[in-house]
């Protein structure tokens, strides 16, 4: 009688233990399986289909707009429309936020894989803009005074559309430009 308990709470326990780890399985890194998009304007558009990407950049699109592999565009890309990401700042005003995500995280926030999005280029007109944890390949075209890129590369030119814009670009101690950053004249 003894083992028959014993047999039976190590099956329990196990059931247990096994259902506890799949509660924690990550799904902010994996796109849906049918590359759709949610209702929600504070939700992302996780994708790895360049024509899916290219228009969720649009005014149409989510706040934040995350790759799941490489991804090469044959056109360029525009960035637009204002989005509010779902949080609040200390005196509870929705922030507006707008992000290009190159880069797959767990749970933790630790990013787990970088990717690099290539198109002719890209203009960027949403404000609270960014690139982040990975490579854009070509000429960014900045249109938006508070643009910025959080451990990102950019593989081209940075042109920006006047003074204010290049004054209200940021880049951390971890991003990179290979080309020029000037105003377009």
């Amino acid at each position: 009688m003894k083992i028959k308990a014993l047999v039976l709470s190590t099956i329990m326990a196990t059931a247990v233990l096994l259902a506890g780890c799949g509660a924690k399985e990550n799904t902010a890194s994996k796109a849906p399986a049918n590359n759709t998009k949610t209702d929600a304007t504070a939700s992302a558009s996780v994708t790895s289909d360049p024509e899916v990407f290219a228009k969720s950049l649009g005014k149409d699109g989510k706040w934040i707009i995350a790759a799941t592999k490489d991804i090469t565009v044959n056109k360029d890309l525009v960035l637009e429309g204002e989005f509010k990401n779902g949080k609040k700042d200390n005196a509870g005003k929705e922030l507006i936020q707008r992000k290009i995500a190159l880069y797959t995280q767990d749970d933790k926030r630790n990013v787990t894989a970088r990717f690099t999005l290539t198109a002719p280029k890209i203009t960027i007109k949403s404000p609270q803009a960014s690139i982040q944890h990975g490579t854009f390949k070509g000429d960014v075209y900045v249109e938006t005074n508070d643009f910025q890129l959080v451990d990102a590369k950019v593989d081209g030119n940075i042109y920006f559309k006047d003074d204010a814009a290049k004054a209200g670009f940021k880049m951390d101690g971890t991003s990179s430009v290979t080309g020029k950053q000037e105003v377009q004249k």
